[in-house]
């Protein structure tokens, strides 16, 4: 059985609305609020009194992390992507990132959407859960019960912490649920916001489940697989190495090695066995630690029109609008391919300058990154025949680039459609490897961070490494052949320090306006305003 994402929440009764990003309201402060008459939404003080009400407040802390990802049908929801040193803009017509002084500004939708979406439909739920759990109305089976239910709470609102101090350095740390309008919220330093993931992280690690049958859920690998790196951000190393060994020596997974699942009959290699469709929630697959759950129009699932997993219509190109050498349509909507808009581009970084000394690595196969297109309509008659990329009738930085093949996967609503429906990849097996790596690594233990590193690099027939090769650098290019696509690469570089020198490097779109500023996302002005009685300073270089 899969998690059911029911929506969580009303405004009326759960206190999860969001005034000007921080500022919560309930509806004890707002007597014409209790007059709506309720339709389908849950009251905590009826439901949040058992497990099985906290199992259903729960499935809105996955639908938070959901909509993180894919709650928005727009370039906006790539902010964790866009303008690194892996992605710039495919599409002409768009300006994320193209120029950083006049894009990333405190009023940006990525800014103010990224901040509201965490406090609002992750941290807020989940303070409201640990809330009720330890209230006397909360009937529980034994003390273990209620923290495991408490745990995954934890996880989430650990999680959400983390996730904001990478990406804004300091910010409020929000570790209780609030019934009143506050507006005096202050921010603590990033340290101070990481070390309170940490304990968050710590329970979670303690009271969660090895194991669970129902996928999607939280479990103890998840809990120590960030706490890795939320001790690196730490600087704790001994402690993360601990933790990602934990996840590793468990026995719960392993890295896959050999082909397996859906496409197992055709051709492929175990690499892009990993990421075609139905294969991340296989029993089979050792390698799933925590993935978003899809479900095709689906009470809490997908339910709506312009949802999916929409890597395919973000990164995927524009094939569909290639002509052919008689200047006709050469290309038409294939179910193989989808339907991609081209938002995202991958640089030549990403797509050929970290595969340079890399001969043999899967991750580059065929199967993995697709570099070559043949005409596919039948009304053309070069059918069949290799898309020249270098002819003057192929736009190769929005219609023909090289793409990524994690984006592909069936569409139930039709090619068009633009959308897949396959699970995301939240936490993989070889992550933590290269997590502890890098911890390895700053400890200055570089044989075992090459030991980690060449693990991995085994797997997908890639060249072993010396222990001399290994430097943040090379960590951060395998993170970019292994975790392309699935790591927000910006919260990456942005936690060590190296957003700006490197998009400088490898975003020729980007690369040339990004300023020291840019390390860190701005404070949302919306929160500065609304927090009247106190006062949040802004990111330095962000001061209108």
């Amino acid at each position: 059985m899969k998690i059911n994402y029911k929506k969580y929440g009303n405004k009326a009764l759960t206190a999860l609305m969001l005034t000007a990003g921080l500022a919560l309201t309930t509806v004890s402060c707002n007597k014409n609020v209790l007059t709506e008459k309720p339709t389908g939404f849950l009251n905590p003080d009826v439901t949040l009194v058992n497990k099985a009400g906290f199992e259903s407040a729960i499935t809105g802390l996955h639908a938070g992390a959901r909509d993180l990802y894919f709650g928005q049908d727009g370039s906006k929801q790539w902010w964790a992507f866009l303008g690194t040193d892996e992605f710039m803009t495919g599409d002409p017509t768009l300006a994320d990132f193209n120029n950083y002084p006049t894009w990333l500004t405190p009023v940006q939708t990525s800014v103010t959407a990224t901040w509201n979406l965490l406090y609002s439909e992750v941290i807020t739920r989940a303070n409201e859960i640990i809330d009720y759990a330890n209230r006397p109305t909360a009937t529980w089976a034994s003390d273990a019960e209620k923290n495991a239910e408490v745990a995954e709470a934890r996880f989430f609102r650990g999680w959400a912490h983390n996730y904001l101090a990478e990406m804004y350095g300091g910010v409020p740390i929000v570790d209780q649920f609030y019934t009143y309008n506050k507006i005096d919220f202050v921010r603590a330093s990033r340290d101070q916001v990481y070390d309170f993931a940490r304990q968050d992280l710590e329970f979670a690690a303690q009271w969660l489940p090895a194991t669970t049958t129902m996928p999607g859920r939280i479990t103890k690998g998840a809990a120590n697989h960030l706490l890795a790196e939320v001790y690196i951000n730490l600087k704790q190393y001994d402690k993360a190495i601990a933790a990602a060994t934990a996840v590793i020596g468990s026995g719960q997974y392993q890295l896959m090695t050999a082909r397996f699942g859906s496409t197992l009959s055709q051709p492929g290699d175990v690499f892009s066995d990993l990421f075609r469709d139905n294969n991340q929630n296989l029993a089979a697959n050792k390698e799933t630690i925590w993935a978003i759950q899809m479900e095709y129009l689906t009470p809490g699932g997908i339910a709506l029109a312009n949802q999916g997993n929409t890597t395919l219509r973000a990164f995927g190109n524009r094939y569909w609008n290639i002509q052919d050498p008689d200047k006709k349509a050469g290309m038409v909507v294939a179910d193989s391919l989808g339907r991609g808009v081209g938002w995202c581009r991958p640089t030549n970084y990403l797509m050929y300058n970290i595969w340079a000394n890399d001969a043999g690595d899967i991750r580059n196969s065929q199967y993995n990154i697709r570099r070559e297109f043949y005409y596919n309509n039948p009304a053309s008659r070069f059918l069949g025949q290799k898309v020249d990329r270098k002819s003057a009738l192929v736009d190769t930085t929005w219609d023909a680039y090289p793409t990524i093949r994690k984006i592909e996967g069936l569409s139930l609503a039709g090619a068009s459609y633009g959308r897949t429906f396959k699970e995301f990849y939240m936490m993989r097996l070889a992550e933590t490897y290269l997590l502890r790596a890098e911890a390895y690594f700053r400890k200055g233990d570089l044989p075992n961070a090459m030991a980690d590193i060449n693990t991995v690099r085994n797997r997908s027939k890639a060249p072993n490494i010396t222990a001399a090769q290994v430097t943040e650098d090379f960590i951060l290019d395998e993170r970019a052949r292994e975790l392309m696509l699935e790591e927000p690469r910006r919260l990456t570089l942005s936690r060590m320090g190296r957003l700006v020198d490197r998009t400088k490097v490898y975003n020729p779109k980007s690369g040339p306006s990004i300023v020291s500023t840019n390390e860190l996302y701005p404070i949302p002005q919306t929160t500065i305003d609304a927090n009247t009685a106190a006062k949040i300073d802004q990111n330095p270089g962000y001061n209108q």
